[in-house]
């Protein structure tokens, strides 16, 4: 399996400043690429590859003396992720490719190979910048493959490298009714599941507000280019990074609780870049972070042998009784409970959710005559589920 390790880096100046001219050479490399990709297919319908774009690279540095300093792989291999982002737009629909900007709140640059990691010394050799001190909060052994270095918005520089540890994708394990769990995110209650169980959503962008308004208008105080506005920018970006970490956290707890307690896991695929722009429900979609956590849900699955199933998005899975199966088309989002005219069964809206959530996924996998067990979870009694 291919497996990320990440760790903080502790350069010195001489070293930090090789990194910044890494990083400010490879945004320039994208950028430039990105404009002759551009340009190219307009003026005649071609497109250049990323070995086209390498080949121009040492007239490049002819032309312009301080690539020279750079790791040359390191350019190149920002031709072939800029490849990768034109394939990802064409093929999965991700979006154009963007110009990279150096106000971005994180830097990166790759190094493809020729790096060394030595873990009795704690340090990383990186190609045309040495050994620098690295901090290893834990090992790990296989074929190191791609490394990229970060640099934060707070100045802080972390490297995560790719390593093929040689193990097998583990085989799914088999799954039933009993071994499913639904999911149904919100916004007030995080993630409710079809066993009634609910997890409250912290809301750490919410709780912190305040404190980011005040060193936001510090910043507006300060005159553009002094060093005292520099410090107030840094206070927002080390707030702003608590929150993400804060968030992080959480998300990595709960989703790790789920797949290692679920055999499979139902979920309902969100359309949530089309949810954020409803204005009076962005900030607080943003910080439940719901596709972060389908992420992590997903490669989970894939790390432990469990199943990730996907429900359509349009499934009105709140609205139906997950006893009777009457529709009820009058609830509103306000309504938070309702009851059933077909069965009178009164509802938890996000419980109901979730179980018709993991009742229209296993119908999905064709599962005929699973039955749920009497009591069982809180579902509802003698439901069968055919394909």
């Amino acid at each position: 399996m291919l497996i990320a390790y990440k760790y903080r880096m502790y350069p010195d100046e001489e070293q930090r400043e090789m990194f910044l001219k890494h990083i400010g050479a490879c945004r320039f490399i994208y950028n430039l690429s990105l404009e002759q990709k551009i340009k190219t297919y307009e003026t005649d319908k071609t497109t250049l590859s990323c070995y086209d774009l390498n080949a121009m690279l040492p007239d490049l540095k002819k032309e312009l003396e301080w690539l020279k300093e750079v790791n040359s792989q390191s350019l190149q291999q920002t031709n072939r992720n800029l490849d990768s982002a034109f394939k990802q737009f064409f093929r999965e629909k991700k979006g154009f490719p963007k110009y990279k900007s150096r106000k971005n709140p994180l830097q990166t640059f790759s190094i493809p190979q020729h790096y060394k990691v030595d873990f009795d010394n704690n340090r990383v050799k990186l190609p045309k910048i040495g050994w620098i001190k690295t901090k290893f909060s834990r090992l790990f052994e296989g074929l190191s493959k791609t490394a990229t270095v970060s640099m934060t918005a707070t100045d802080k520089f972390f490297i995560s490298i790719l390593v093929e540890d040689g193990r097998e994708t583990p085989e799914k394990e088999p799954f039933g009714y009993d071994s499913t769990i639904g999911l149904d995110v919100g916004i007030k209650d995080f993630v409710t599941m079809s066993d009634g169980t609910k997890t409250d959503n912290p809301k750490f962008l919410r709780a912190s507000i305040g404190r980011l308004k005040v060193l936001q208008r510090r910043v507006n105080r300060k005159k553009k280019g002094s060093k005292n506005r520099d410090k107030a920018k840094y206070q927002v970006a080390k707030q702003h990074e608590k929150i993400t970490n804060q968030c992080k956290d959480f998300l990595h707890n709960v989703s790790s609780k789920i797949v290692s307690e679920n055999q499979a896991i139902a979920i309902e695929t969100l359309n949530v870049t089309g949810m954020m722009k409803n204005h009076r429900l962005a900030q607080a979609i943003g910080d439940v972070s719901w596709s972060e956590f389908f992420r992590q849900l997903e490669y989970k699955c894939e790390w432990y042998g469990k199943t990730l199933l996907m429900v359509g998005q349009f499934e009105p899975s709140s609205k139906i009784c997950s006893v009777c199966g009457s529709s009820n088309n009058d609830l509103k989002l306000s309504d938070r409970e309702w009851t059933c005219a077909g069965c009178g069964t009164r509802h938890d809206r996000d419980v109901n959710a979730s179980i018709n959530i993991k009742k229209f996924a296993l119908q999905d996998q064709n599962l005929i005559g699973v039955i749920a067990p009497a009591g069982s979870r809180g579902e509802p009694v003698g439901d069968v589920i055919d394909g």
